[in-house]
């Protein structure tokens, strides 16, 4: 199954099943993002997403400086980022745009995976890590985990998708505006405080076992009830409680006809262990 998952900077393994972990590496440049990165990413996460053998993913980094220092700037300004200063400014804003789109449509196939997705972060997690790790469903850091809403300091606004998210996150604009207006940095303990992760451990190692341990433990639950869960907690968190209820009412009429609710139910009154059908 390894041999299906081939993509420069990335290694993708099945520590156990129905789990896979997506291992960013670049280690000598922190685990910075160039553009074939965020693109293959993309390709991983919509792999994994209709993989039948995968019921949950846990994402990390190589090395232990770093989960990623964000985007490869010098490579990013060298690739165009900054745009064309002698074009017609109209044709090199419509070119960012595109450009941005594109990015942007990248980290959200994180979010849009139909599997939950665990981020183990760890060391440096600057300017895309927060992009990386808000699309994902859940986060834990080791103790050294140090992190930065950094794209002020390099006179932009954060354009992939922090902006959007941490709000709604943490539930604190305060907070929220804070970290991103003074790319100040702030540590494991505040995310934990202000409930941008939900657990910090001693080290790599610990935060590494323990989210591979919870998505073993998501794993062994239907896929049918996970990805409803995941989907209707996306789409409901944006919209009014009433809207809410009403997608969750279309969404299980259909989902719970499955089989999965009769054999859950029976496994408890029998005491035996539970086996799902891949999805």
């Amino acid at each position: 199954m390894a041999q299906e998952y081939s993509y420069d900077y990335f290694n993708v393994t099945f520590p156990q099943e129905y789990v896979a972990q997506v291992e960013i590496n670049r280690p000598e440049k922190l685990n910075a993002f160039i553009e074939v990165m965020w693109l293959n990413i993309s390709q991983i996460f919509q792999c994994l997403s209709h993989d039948p053998n995968v019921r949950a993913i846990v994402l990390t980094s190589a090395g232990d400086r770093a989960f990623t220092a964000g985007l490869d700037i010098k490579a990013a300004s060298s690739g165009g980022l900054i745009g064309r200063t002698d074009a017609d400014p109209a044709r090199t804003a419509n070119a960012l745009r595109r450009h941005i789109l594109e990015f942007q449509a990248c980290i959200n196939a994180v979010e849009a995976c139909e599997k939950p997705v665990i981020a183990v972060l760890h060391g440096i997690a600057y300017g895309l890590a927060l992009d990386l790790s808000l699309a994902c469903d859940i986060r834990v850091a080791a103790a050294s985990t140090s992190f930065s809403v950094k794209e002020v300091d390099i006179g932009l606004a954060a354009d992939i998708g922090t902006l959007s998210r941490l709000p709604r996150a943490v539930g604190s604009a305060s907070w929220a505006k804070d970290v991103c207006l003074s790319a100040r940095v702030f540590g494991a303990e505040e995310a934990l405080r202000v409930g941008l992760v939900s657990a910090v451990y001693a080290n790599k190692g610990e935060t590494l076992a323990a989210g591979t341990k919870l998505a073993g433990l998501i794993a062994s639950k239907s896929p049918v009830a996970t990805m409803g869960t995941k989907e209707i907690l996306n789409y409901s968190r944006d919209r009014p409680v009433e809207d809410g209820l009403r997608y969750t009412a279309v969404w299980n009429a259909a989902m719970v006809q499955t089989k999965d609710v009769k054999d859950a139910m029976l496994s408890g009154l029998q005491k035996r262990k539970l086996t799902f059908e891949k999805l």
